[in-house]
């Protein structure tokens, strides 16, 4: 079966579009855009964390900002974060933004949480290896961790992150879970799988510690 069959039988899971936008409509909310890192910076706001501004005036150091309610603000460079190009709108990959700031990562996250795609793939370190062609996932990051624990003989670490309420624990739980039925698979005899088995519930019974 051809690369391009494997990929189109993922694209037709009902959960491809939670993992993945349609190149399309990538291309829609690109085109879309109305701002720009020459045009438009993002403003520190104490209700939405940040948001855009129209550059009307740069002078020197500072800027004459249109802001979102139609007032004027002049503020210096080092005050303002720059707008990523809109060909990064809804990345999964935030390590390849070109500016890599606060409002530009939460800007991402935003948008990709509205649209529902709720992994990313924050940093990976990739060694003679092609770059995985796969949406970030759980299980996707889980299996690549034991597989580099395996084939490298090294410890591994995951750090799953998120406010209150997003999910951590759960997916946690997922993760161990992961970890204990792909770690107890063998070839072995009958008595060796009722001690996997064991091992499974043992790892399935841990708490997570928060």
């Amino acid at each position: 079966m051809s690369d391009d069959m494997v990929q189109l039988d993922y694209m037709l899971d009902p959960g491809w579009p939670y993992l993945r936008q349609a190149e399309d409509e990538q291309l829609q909310d690109q085109a879309a855009r109305r701002f720009d890192n020459k045009t438009h910076t993002w403003v520190s706001d104490p209700v939405e964390g940040f948001v855009i501004a129209a550059i009307s005036v740069h002078e020197g150091e500072s800027y004459t900002l249109m802001m979102p309610d139609g007032s004027t603000k002049k503020l210096a460079e080092s005050e303002c974060q720059e707008i990523n190009p809109a060909k990064f709108e809804k990345t999964e990959d935030m390590s390849n933004l070109t500016f890599l700031n606060e409002a530009s990562v939460l800007h991402n996250l935003r948008q990709r949480y509205y649209s529902m795609m709720i992994y990313i793939r924050w940093w990976t370190m990739y060694m003679n290896k092609r770059r995985a062609e796969m949406p970030p996932h759980l299980f996707a990051i889980a299996d690549e961790s034991f597989r580099n624990m395996i084939t490298d003989h090294e410890n591994q670490s995951m750090l799953i992150t998120g406010e209150s309420g997003a999910g951590k624990t759960e997916n946690t739980k997922k993760v161990i879970a992961y970890f204990a039925k792909i770690g107890a698979r063998t070839k072995s005899t009958s008595t060796s799988g009722v001690k996997n088995r064991t091992i499974r519930k043992s790892w399935c019974r841990l708490n997570v510690l928060n």
